[in-house]
């Protein structure tokens, strides 16, 4: 009997830290895409509630296509869905915030944070019109060998001063702050790259880029925010701007 009651306590114990753990980790996730209160107050607006796509629309079109979808609290590009594809972007344009989006990427996989993106039938792409922080698996996208083109760098302009993205499969924080034509980029805390918009220097860099086939590249002092359809698997959650 005394046998009996000491495993039953054991079961009971193992049982409560399982319950723990469960209640720990669903609390947790609970806390995806939702802002503080001290954030709130700071002027934190949520650009994705978690739970749909509403707030986002495909590229010069009414509604977010059906390739992406909410899987685990995160925004999800699925490649294997043909139809409803191209980047996505926010009802509201943007001049001088600060974003916060965290990451993740598939396998070979590559993407993109794209900001002062305007919206226009004249302007076919959304990567015509603004510039982007890369999104990319350094060590499987071919990409990762071109510099100015791997993760966190300021995509065909500007590399990252130091390489701090996190190893494939882990979420990675961007922060992009844009205030008056001050950019600043940061990802996992570094304050990766800081530069100039709209300045003669930046006109120079844009005219030695890729992005001088387009002439309006880079000229918006206001625009939307963009997630990138590059054809493969990605993950995009706590999304969050500031006005400035």
């Amino acid at each position: 009997m005394k046998r009996a009651l000491i495993v039953l306590a054991a079961i009971m114990t193992v049982a409560l830290i399982s319950f723990s753990f469960i209640k720990k980790n669903m609390a947790t996730d609970n806390t995806k895409n939702i802002l503080s209160a001290a954030e709130k107050n700071d002027g934190w607006v949520s650009l994705f509630d978690g739970k749909t796509t509403d707030g986002w629309h495909t590229y010069n079109e009414a509604k977010a296509g059906s390739a992406w979808n909410v899987a685990d609290g995160a925004l999800h590009l699925d490649p294997k869905i043909k139809d409803g594809r191209g980047d996505i972007v926010t009802s509201k344009e943007f001049s001088n915030f600060d974003l916060k989006i965290e990451w993740k990427i598939s396998p070979k996989g590559n993407s993109g944070i794209i900001f002062f993106v305007k919206e226009d039938p004249k302007i076919e792409a959304s990567f015509e019109s603004g510039p982007e922080m890369q999104v990319l698996d350094n060590d499987g996208h071919p990409d990762g060998k071109i510099p100015k083109h791997r993760a966190g760098d300021l995509y065909d302009l500007i590399s990252c001063s130091k390489e701090t993205v996190k190893p494939l499969g882990e979420w990675n924080q961007v922060e992009i702050i844009a205030n008056h034509g001050d950019l600043k980029l940061f990802l996992n805390g570094y304050n990766v790259v800081h530069t100039t918009m709209w300045d003669d220097n930046w006109k120079k860099m844009v005219a030695g880029s890729k992005f001088k086939e387009w002439p309006v590249f880079g000229t918006f002092t206001k625009g939307r925010i963009d997630l990138q359809d590059h054809g493969n698997e990605v993950w995009f959650r706590n999304i969050k701007i500031k006005e400035l």
